[in-house]
């Protein structure tokens, strides 16, 4: 697998951590370097450690991943998605929990980085060693995490109150997305 390939993967399975990160910033509440931080760090480390538990796995726990995998990526995203889209309609629209915080933080960062399990599992199958391509997959997340709330904090100014209810659809498409890939495959 070529340096290339490996980066194209970890922005492959930096785009969830993105998106979640847009939607996080443009919920109203703070936005400040700690929570910025915070997600970026927490994002790209599950990211990289992700591959490497896939591949240390191997084949013997595969099939019991892939049986649930999608299942958990879905039911986070659904509730973290169902708790935005409830703050964001409350009268005062203030988020209760920091979603840079807690376990909010923590089913953030398992259900962003799940596929990544696979990867890793892949990585073992072809034979590929997986700690250059788990830390670029790490540190890619970490950067389009930050990229992805400063958008996100920018579009929220812009567009107020409804950007929470989008960013709510938003996580609750991307669980719905992820459990369509499995089912249908």
């Amino acid at each position: 697998m070529s340096n290339f390939e490996v980066l194209l993967v970890a922005v492959g399975m930096a785009i969830d951590a993105f998106a979640v990160c847009m939607a996080v910033g443009a919920l109203p509440g703070p936005h400040g370097p700690r929570q910025a931080f915070r997600l970026a760090f927490h994002f790209g480390l599950f990211q990289c450690l992700m591959p490497i538990v896939g591949w240390l796995a191997g084949t013997s726990i595969e099939p019991y991943i892939r049986d649930v995998d999608h299942w958990v990526a879905f039911a986070l995203l659904v509730f973290v998605g169902g708790r935005m889209l409830w703050s964001a309609s409350r009268a005062d629209h203030e988020m209760n929990a920091d979603p840079s915080r807690g376990w909010t933080l923590v089913m953030l960062s398992i259900a962003v980085s799940i596929d990544a399990l696979a990867v890793g599992l892949s990585l073992a199958l072809v034979g590929v060693a997986v700690v250059f391509p788990a830390l670029l997959i790490g540190a890619t997340t970490g950067v389009l995490s930050l990229l992805g709330l400063k958008l996100g904090i920018s579009m929220g100014r812009a567009l107020g109150r409804s950007v929470g209810i989008v960013g709510g659809v938003v996580l609750i498409g991307i669980g719905v997305r992820v459990l369509l890939q499995h089912v249908m495959l």
